[in-house]
């Protein structure tokens, strides 16, 4: 559970409320999850079929925690059949201008850093 004290928030300390809002950010699935809502409400199975390699049960997961965190919205559709919809709220949105350019960053340097390995670990 998150401490409500940020009168003075401190990522160093332990017990601040940011160190857990980052270490959701950074997990392995927010952000793939958040820039696949980019281009607006999608539905679970194709939320799925966008995250390569996401098991049923870790999207179910992660989508909670972004609800949770008020980064999404989860919408139930009641026509037939029913379906869910997945949607980035303002504060996702605002997230999501953020991480856009460390995104663009991984792509580019993706290569340099796969090749960085390589030589690590040729030496070790």
């Amino acid at each position: 559970m998150y401490k409500t004290d940020m009168s003075t928030p401190d990522i160093h300390k332990a017990c601040c409320p940011s160190r857990q809002i980052l270490s959701r950010i950074g997990d392995k699935w927010s952000v793939v999850i958040l820039s696949s809502l980019e281009q607006g409400p999608v539905r679970f199975g194709e939320l799925k079929r966008m995250c390569d390699g996401i098991s049923q049960k870790m999207l179910t997961q992660t989508l909670r925690y972004l609800e949770r965190d008020g980064l999404i919205h989860r919408h139930v559709l009641t026509e037939k059949p029913l379906h869910v919809e997945y949607e980035l709220s303002d504060l996702g949105i605002n997230l999501l201008t953020l991480l856009n350019p460390l995104i663009d960053w991984v792509h580019r340097h993706c290569l340099h850093i796969a090749q960085s390995h390589t030589n690590f670990d040729n030496l070790n």
